[in-house]
């Protein structure tokens, strides 16, 4: 894949789908206070940090030199 077409598919991937998945993380983490009521700080954390690496992994080709000239 061309620079340029990487840099314009990060930049998309940045600016709609990031916030998407916020989106989808933050429902993801109410629905989960909703069935099982409120888990300790530690575990909420944990599963912030895994929701937070997890985005990143399938675009990870996509983000890679992008920062390059």
């Amino acid at each position: 894949m061309e620079l340029k077409t990487r840099k314009r598919l990060s930049i998309l991937i940045l600016v709609i789908g990031m916030p998407a998945y916020v989106v989808v993380a933050v429902s993801l983490m109410n629905w989960l206070d909703g069935r099982f009521g409120r888990q300790p700080i530690w575990v909420e954390l944990l599963i912030y940090i895994a929701l937070g690496v997890v985005w990143a992994l399938p675009f990870k080709r996509v983000f890679r030199g992008v920062g390059k000239g």
